[in-house]
């Protein structure tokens, strides 16, 4: 079954920022790296912003509380993202996955290789979304890999993976997963949908992890550590592994610097939730900034629908008055289209929107 893994998409293969210093700090930015264009006086960061972010307390929700569920429903409609707190994961596990994805990456570079990205795949040590080789590079790399479905795994990323990070990313991955389906499950509540609709696309879907790693930038103000854009996925469930702030959110033509809460987690909606629910939960555009200090870490989990289903609006969103403003798409296309795309913004999803509604 890995062939039905790679058979979704491919992206180019670049050297990493790591291959082209050798392992050292880069003096200067090649040109591939810089951005002219990037809209940095758009950027916002005080405090009244900040204190606006949305703030979903998942306890609140699995306990049944009225109010609860409409910030969740609200912050999926006005932002596509929420902070989520008392999300139930064990702190300790939690710390473990971080210090271990540092360690992760701090292998020697001989090591790496042994899970390098290969020419025509999406998953190992590598950038994704690379279509030309005109185009400009983010200033990061990553480690990518298939949680779930089990028979999606690579037989030479996650079973070779270290002990015990093997182990340990086999508990969070799996807790990641259920945490994922109860946030689903909360959100078609909100949304008063059959639940069944939900189940069928997502009950078994797609989960993948992308480990980031953004290595300081002598000339941050030239890069950014990844372009504008909005994620593929029904939810990302994010986890900032180290102190160094770098993601930005568009709220209202705006760039709002995103500072992480101890202890939570950072939710975004992506493309295939906007699509499921007819554009009543929007997918949020984003962007990570780096500095000229430290690099900064992150780990993503990506949930998805399933590889088998049928991606378009929840039947039971669908009236006379509300008629679907997408097009249905096979998931296995809709990922192909996806990831042999280069993002920019929210372009990814217009091919998908309804044209000429009414007419």
């Amino acid at each position: 079954m890995e062939a039905e893994s790679t058979a979704i998409g491919s992206s180019l293969v670049e050297p990493s920022i790591l291959e082209l210093a050798n392992n050292k700090p880069l003096i200067t930015v090649p040109p591939r790296y810089v951005r002219p264009e990037i809209d940095h006086p758009l950027i916002r960061n005080d405090d009244s912003s900040a204190q606006q972010f949305p703030v979903i307390d998942m306890h609140k929700l699995l306990s049944g509380d009225d109010s609860e569920l409409e910030k969740l429903d609200r912050a999926c409609k006005e932002w596509g993202f929420f902070q989520l707190m008392n999300h139930g994961m064990s702190s300790s596990l939690v710390e473990k996955v971080r210090v271990e994805i540092q360690d992760f990456f701090n292998l020697p570079i001989d090591e790496k290789t042994k899970f390098w990205q290969q020419p025509g795949d999406i998953e190992g040590f590598g950038q994704l979304f690379i279509a030309s080789e005109e185009q400009k590079l983010d200033w990061a790399y990553g480690f990518t890999l298939i949680s779930f479905p089990t028979h999606l795994r690579k037989s030479h990323l996650f079973p070779k993976l270290p002990l015990p990070f093997r182990d340990d990313l086999e508990v969070y991955s799996t807790e990641l997963k259920n945490l994922a389906l109860k946030i689903l499950d909360q959100m078609a509540k909100a949304l008063r949908m059959d639940p069944n609709d939900m189940k069928e696309l997502f009950g078994n879907g797609r989960q993948s992890l992308r480990m980031n790693y953004y290595p300081p930038c002598p000339k941050p103000e030239q890069v950014l550590g990844f372009k504008p854009h909005s994620d593929g996925a029904a939810l990302t469930i994010l986890l900032q592994i180290n102190e160094m702030d770098g993601l930005q959110i568009k709220k209202d033509g705006k760039w709002v610097a995103v500072k992480p809460l101890p202890d939570a987690f950072i939710v975004n909606i992506g493309d295939a939730l906007e699509i499921f629910t007819n554009g009543t939960y929007r997918s949020i555009e984003h962007r990570v900034t780096v500095n000229s200090v430290k690099e900064r870490l992150s780990f993503a989990t990506f949930y998805s629908p399933k590889l088998d289903g049928e991606l378009g609006p929840a039947p039971s969103l669908i009236t006379s008055k509300t008629p679907a403003l997408f097009k249905k798409i096979s998931v296995v296309d809709y990922w192909k289209r996806f990831y042999s795309s280069e993002l920019r913004g929210k372009s990814f999803i217009d091919f998908l929107r309804m044209q000429d509604q009414g007419t």
